[in-house]
């Protein structure tokens, strides 16, 4: 694995991981009934983005280190995927 590729597991992983922790613990306009004028009622009222881009990258950098050294170490390769799905290769 090149470190290019290292670099776009990162970023691919903790964009995901970004996208699933974001809703958590969100508390809306609507929900505390102080709806700005001009906003969706469900807009957040304090999206916290601080606080989950922390804890987004300390999540990350081990799941990151598992996927790299699993691919590093060859137990899964590109021919192990190819004869999963039926490819040749």
């Amino acid at each position: 694995m090149t470190i290019s590729a290292a670099i776009v597991m990162f970023a691919v992983i903790w964009f995901m991981m970004l996208l699933m922790i974001l809703p958590t613990r969100m508390t809306s306009q609507g929900e505390a009934g102080e709806v700005v004028r001009g906003t969706s009622a469900s807009a957040p009222v304090d999206p916290k983005l601080r606080q989950k881009v922390k804890w987004v990258t300390l999540l990350t950098i081990p799941v990151w280190v598992i996927v790299c050294g699993t691919i590093i170490s060859g137990i899964i390769d590109l021919d192990m995927l190819y004869s999963l799905y039926g490819l040749e290769n």
